[in-house]
């Protein structure tokens, strides 16, 4: 399984945490938790294949996705990390965690489950391909662009961090012909092998629908250690949304794991 060369930023020192972004994503979204957490640990903060500024590449798939983290971390020279993951980027977490021999020590999975999920993001690709960027003339052209299929300004917003310029040339970081053609793929349950004994968190988002009841049986079987947290008034980003709280939870959360692990 041939592993990409993943760009990553680090800040602070002491026990590794590496922070993972979803679909879309790039490390940038995870500025305010770097930061804040630097102070305690060892932040890196990962582009994910095929994302921001890490190689784009011909397949994406969860086990691809956990051989890349894997070379990273065995880059970096770290024998066992924590490890944060955001909706794609959990599942992501999730399938090295599961894996044999695997590198991470305590877990944190913010607003998904190890399940397959139904399309979320039709109206999004199709806002996105609705971008022409070899004759965009500005960002708020491709605001207007967007919002004629995407109405919430917080979602057109965060896609177009992906956004950049290059002369008089606009170009999306994403892989976005790629991420299109294996949407189905990345909507799938992570490829699980054994269950993760290790603490683990569920951050939830209280106002999302990617982590249900329904979905218990299966976090508890792959993570039986596993406790819940869930952040009322938030949706599916609970760490854009109310930031501090969500730093204070796996500040907490890693510190306790610290004294009883």
């Amino acid at each position: 399984m041939s592993a990409l060369k993943l760009n990553y930023q680090i800040l602070g020192e002491g026990k590794p945490l590496l922070i993972l972004h979803g679909l879309f994503g790039m490390l940038q979204n995870w500025g305010a938790q770097t930061k804040a957490l630097a102070d305690q640990f060892q932040v890196i903060a990962v582009d994910m294949r095929d994302h921001g500024r890490s190689p784009h590449s011909t397949e994406i798939s969860y086990p691809l996705m956990a051989a890349d983290l894997r070379q990273l971390i065995a880059d970096l020279g770290y024998d066992k990390v924590d490890l944060l993951g955001h909706s794609m980027g959990g599942k992501a977490a999730m399938q090295l965690a599961c894996e044999a021999d695997t590198p991470i020590d305590r877990l944190i999975i913010a607003d998904i489950a190890p399940v397959s999920y139904p399309n979320h993001h039709s109206s999004v690709f199709a806002g996105l391909k609705a971008v022409d960027t070899s004759t965009l003339k500005s960002r708020q052209d491709a605001d207007k662009i967007l919002a004629e299929h995407i109405p919430e300004a917080s979602v057109r917003a965060f896609l177009l961090t992906n956004l950049y310029r290059d002369g008089s040339q606009f170009g999306w970081r994403m892989n976005l012909p790629l991420l299109d053609q294996y949407y189905s793929e990345i909507s799938k349950a992570p490829q699980l092998q054994q269950p993760f004994e290790r603490p683990t968190l569920f951050i939830k988002g209280g106002n999302s629908d990617y982590i249900v009841p329904q979905y218990q049986q299966e976090i508890l079987r792959w993570f039986p250690n596993a406790s819940y947290k869930i952040i009322a008034g938030t949706g599916h980003w609970p760490h854009a949304e109310k930031p501090e709280l969500f730093t204070s939870l796996v500040r907490r959360f890693l510190t306790e794991a610290v004294q009883v692990g």
